[in-house]
């Protein structure tokens, strides 16, 4: 809005105010002919913009000044070597699958409870943790089963876990929404918006401690924490973030926003949509990127990780990406425009890699083909060991469980329920 005189002057103007022009090569994006940043919607911005701004623009990746001499190429630029293409193609290969069998299993009653894909972000979760070395951390949210895949957490151990086995990453007492694992430093997926993000500063810290206290010369491990755009309104967000920046940190927030927090639109919650620019506010460097194309992905990864390595503190990184079923699949899904799903369908990640590869004759269709096929035989047999693996054990009821187990009530022959045969049947009655 702009003001004049006593009258409001309301300007509809797109969220990003990137231009694409055929002079520019930073602009031949063949994928998006409207604005990236906030979908197929506008917003009524809180100011004008001229259009000497709109021109002078970061036309793929909105900076703040730390950045800003490290500008993003176009694809054709962003080479990989043959080697970490094929990493890449198959470590995303393996999330679309290993989520499209998720849904055929969950349908088939093999999984219970809440299941939250990860179909059509990919690049987030494979440009970010393939670069990581394995003494790294992640935090992951709800939406966690492809982030513990990229860390190297077995596809066997995910499977079962999602199947509540005692030969799941978590021995059957995680599920869908709190993978972890410690041998591959993968700090928790956590079923409440926000919560890991204080976990991930903390793993930051210890990282910095063991290195400038404990004279731990060779420490330079980073942490990544993920979460989603819903998130960046929550207060421990702002508080991690400050700290973070204060104490320079070696960590990197990882914003997937997919524009969407279960059926809100971020467009319609948050003040200032662009999430990047809380950053700068907080001092450290903010960066918007595709997150639909893993290999821009990938280059302000490279930086940001390698800033946190070498003690130059944080970075907050919003990766704009989108989410290809519902919330959860118990969600219809039927809020979002099917235009909106088609448009961000036509930019999937994964397609777009392929086709980079091939034209830049990295590889050849029948080496993908390979992977592909390897990838389906992989969760295949996550599957099939998943269903013959055994269920927890009664012994397992009260581990890590450091409430006195009073607190589970008085069975019906005075003896704590926790200790009645048919307390884990669910019928012991008080």
């Amino acid at each position: 809005m702009a003001f004049s005189g006593s009258k409001i002057i309301q300007q509809p103007l797109p969220l990003h105010t990137t231009i694409r022009s055929p002079d520019n090569p930073l602009l031949s994006d063949p994928f998006t002919a409207a604005p990236f940043l906030g979908s197929t919607r506008t917003l009524r911005l809180t100011h004008s913009i001229s259009a000497s701004q709109r021109r002078s623009a970061s036309p793929i990746v909105a900076v703040s000044d730390v950045f800003k001499e490290k500008k993003l190429k176009s694809n054709t630029d962003l080479l990989l070597t043959k080697e970490e293409g094929l990493q890449v193609y198959e470590d995303m290969i393996l999330g679309r699958a290993f989520e499209d069998m998720c849904a055929q299993m969950y349908y088939r009653g093999k999984m219970f409870g809440f299941v939250h894909l990860y179909n059509g972000q990919e690049a987030v979760s494979s440009g970010f943790i393939k670069l990581l070395k394995k003494e790294d951390s992640v935090v992951s949210t709800y939406r966690d089963h492809v982030h513990a895949l990229s860390k190297g957490v077995p596809a066997r151990a995910v499977m079962s876990e999602l199947f509540g086995k005692k030969t799941g990453c978590c021995r059957g007492q995680g599920g869908s929404m709190h993978m972890f694992s410690a041998e591959h430093n993968v700090l928790g997926g956590f079923a409440f918006i926000g919560e890991g993000i204080p976990v991930a500063t903390g793993a930051a810290f210890a990282s910095k401690y063991r290195r400038e206290v404990l004279k731990e010369a060779d420490c330079d491990h980073v942490t990544l924490a993920f979460f989603g755009d819903g998130t960046c309104n929550n207060g421990q967000f702002f508080e991690c973030l400050n700290m973070a920046a204060l104490w320079k940190l070696p960590i990197i927030f990882v914003v997937e926003n997919n524009l969407w927090a279960i059926g809100m639109s971020h467009l319609r919650s948050t003040s200032d949509p662009e999430i990047w620019k809380k950053g700068p506010a907080f001092g450290m460097p903010g960066v918007h990127v595709d997150g639909m194309d893993v290999l821009k992905v990938r280059e302000v990864a490279k930086e940001a990780i390698g800033r946190a390595r070498r003690g130059e503190g944080p970075t907050l990184v919003e990766c704009e990406t989108y989410r290809f079923r519902g919330h959860s699949l118990a969600d219809p899904d039927e809020l979002r425009d099917p235009a909106e799903k088609a448009r961000y369908a036509a930019r999937d990640p994964i397609t777009a890699l392929k086709k980079y590869l091939i034209e830049s004759k990295l590889v050849n269709e029948a080496e993908l083909k390979a992977i592909e096929k390897k990838i389906d035989e992989l969760v295949e047999d996550a599957v099939e060991f998943a269903d013959e693996s055994p269920a927890p054990s009664r012994s397992q009821l009260l581990e890590n469980v450091f409430a006195d187990p009073r607190g589970f009530g008085i069975g019906p022959d005075g003896s704590y329920r926790c200790e009645d045969p048919k307390f884990t049947q669910g019928t012991a009655q008080v």
